[in-house]
């Protein structure tokens, strides 16, 4: 478990007799974990810490971007983890993880903030990290306590896990899945659901948003056909922010989505596939954060957003060089992109 090197360790390391092999607060060294191998210590439940100096340090120093690839790196090494050796290292993942994902909700930027947490090659790790800061971030929104905005960071952050039993070729597929392979796509609510049900020390609404993250307020999604309140109310955050980041990213059936775009379809479900509430607090905190901010038309032009019309509030005015263009009444051009 060479991942283990440098790191500091949380608790002390015991023998099943009480002796402690290697004090808390030890860095690491492959003695150690020579060490642990010959007292048949379990890699899995050895708990390192990262400190808070360090993740400061580097949220001070480095953007967004970086933390969110420190991040997703670290998602991916540990579903690796998680793939080969069947168990899930809950305090690892709260002690190391977690911390790193609340510190990038943190960027007063908003769509810095969008731009780095966009999956751009390796979809399935960015994913995972990117719906835990977009859900941390919602929760904060929706003036959800510490505590539970801390829940919601790690479900959010782990409610793909069922996907490390969907076989790559599905989950890599660059066209549309058949009827069969979207039914062997689907299962991986349920696996993530009775992997993290199993856990030791894992708060039940943790499995239920791996569960029901699919599920629709209409009856329409998988895999029970919940509706509206059958549904947790952080699976219901959780889906919000999947669906955002999933159309706003690359992936390999389809490019990222225009911001108008994307906006738009989750405008056209508001109603019915996902919570109105939530998508209303996401979608307003988000358009609202657009004055002020240079963007990308479709007919090419650039310009600023100045003004928005509380009316038609996904159509501002916007100024390019010296004229001011209302897109509410040039109803043909529209705000591809947003500029950081």
């Amino acid at each position: 478990m060479r991942e283990l090197l440098g790191k500091k360790l949380k608790y002390d390391v015991t023998t099943s007799y009480g002796l402690v092999l290697v004090p808390s607060q030890s860095v690491l060294t492959q003695e150690h974990l020579d060490l642990f191998q010959q007292h048949r210590i379990d890699f899995m439940d050895i708990m390192t810490t990262v400190e808070e100096e360090e993740i400061e340090s580097e949220s001070s120093i480095n953007s967004s971007e970086h933390l969110v690839q420190k991040a997703s790196q670290y998602a991916k090494d540990l579903f690796e983890r998680i793939q080969s050796q069947k168990k899930i290292p809950l305090l690892e993942i709260k002690n190391d993880l977690i911390p790193i994902v609340q510190q990038a909700a943190e960027n007063p930027d908003l769509y810095e903030l969008f731009q780095a947490v966009k999956a751009k090659d390796e979809y399935t790790h960015q994913h995972n990290i990117g719906v835990g800061i977009l859900s941390t971030l919602i929760g904060k929104w929706l003036n959800l306590d510490d505590k539970e905005v801390a829940l919601l960071s790690l479900a959010a952050t782990m409610h793909d896990v069922g996907k490390i039993t969907i076989a790559e070729e599905i989950l890599l597929k660059p066209g549309k899945l058949s009827d069969d392979e979207y039914g062997e796509m689907k299962q991986h609510t349920v696996r993530g659901y009775n992997m993290l049900r199993e856990t030791a020390g894992i708060h039940y609404r943790v499995a239920l948003v791996a569960l029901q993250h699919h599920e629709r307020a209409d009856g329409t999604g998988y895999p029970l056909g919940l509706k509206d309140s059958q549904v947790d109310r952080m699976s219901r955050i959780v889906a919000v922010a999947d669906v955002f980041h999933a159309m706003s990213s690359k992936r390999p059936y389809h490019e990222m989505m225009p911001f108008y775009e994307v906006v738009n379809r989750m405008r056209e479900g508001f109603f019915g596939e996902l919570d109105p509430h939530i998508v209303a607090v996401f979608l307003n905190n988000m358009i609202q954060n657009l004055v002020g901010r240079k963007v990308k038309l479709t007919d090419g032009r650039w310009g600023e957003v100045v003004y928005i019309n509380p009316t038609d509030d996904t159509n501002p005015l916007v100024k390019i060089d010296d004229i001011f263009v209302d897109l509410s009444r040039e109803r043909h051009i529209h705000i591809k992109e947003v500029v950081v």
